[in-house]
Formats: structure tokens, C-alpha cells, sequence
């Protein structure tokens, strides 16, 4: 009896059910949505790191203008445009720059040149001031 009985119980069982298993897809999805992440991170800190550098850039063209002798007004002048071309990026600057921009022009390309008068160092002294202000 206890073998019918015991058969009788095994008849019962039902077989295993399957179970969905996503585990996989999960996986993958979590190592993508951190790789997106990372990535994500990684443009954020380069781009912030490359605008500085741009600014530190402008502060050592700053640096370079205020450092310019004019005792050699010739080779002044074209440091002075050099510089001043390459800080002029706003709308202010790109004015003076174009108002400055001729007054150096005279110094240039000439074999001699005279000594820089002073409406134009006075001209670029505005320029560098109005730098200054806005770097």
C-alpha cells in the first residue's frame, strides 16, 4: 500500500515552469546606460577644461599687449595688430580693433617710421583697457 500510495503522490507533480529570465538583457543594458554615462561625463570635463584654455589663451594675449615697447614702433606695430586681431571677439573689440587697426597701419611697411604719436597709443590703450574689462 505504501507503493501506491507513494505513486499515487508522484502523479501529482507538475513539471517546472519556466520562468522568463531578462537577466541578460538587464546586464547589457546597465553596462550601455554606463558607458553613456561615462561618456557623457568625459565631453562635459574636456569641454570645460577647453573653454578654459581659450580664456587662459585670451589672458596671455592680454599679457602680450601690455608688454609692448614702443620704443621699436615699427615691430610694435605689428605685435599690436597681432595680438589685438586675435582678442578682438566681441562686437566692442572688433570695433576699436577696426578704428586701431589703421592708425598701426602707418607703421608698418615703411623702410623708417616716425615714433607713435600719441592719439594712436591713446587708441590702443582704450583697446587694451576695454580687454582687460571683459576677459
Amino acid at each position: 500500500m505504501n507503493e501506491q500510495n507513494l505513486t499515487a503522490q508522484l502523479k501529482d507533480i507538475k513539471p517546472l515552469l519556466e520562468i522568463p529570465d531578462n537577466s541578460f538583457y538587464i546586464y547589457w543594458g546597465l553596462i550601455g546606460f554606463g558607458v553613456l554615462l561615462l561618456l557623457a561625463v568625459l565631453f562635459f570635463v574636456i569641454k570645460k577644461l577647453w573653454e578654459k584654455r581659450k580664456i587662459n589663451l585670451a589672458k596671455g594675449y592680454l599679457a602680450k599687449l601690455k608688454e609692448i615697447d614702443w620704443k621699436d614702433p615699427k615691430k610694435s606695430a605689428y605685435e599690436a595688430t597681432h595680438y589685438a586681431r586675435l582678442l578682438a571677439t566681441d562686437e566692442r573689440r572688433k570695433e576699436l580693433f577696426s578704428q586701431l587697426e589703421p592708425m598701426l597701419e602707418k607703421y608698418k611697411y615703411k623702410k623708417k617710421v616716425d615714433e607713435v604719436d600719441s592719439d594712436t597709443k591713446n587708441k590702443f590703450n582704450l583697446f587694451v583697457q576695454v580687454a582687460d574689462e571683459s576677459i
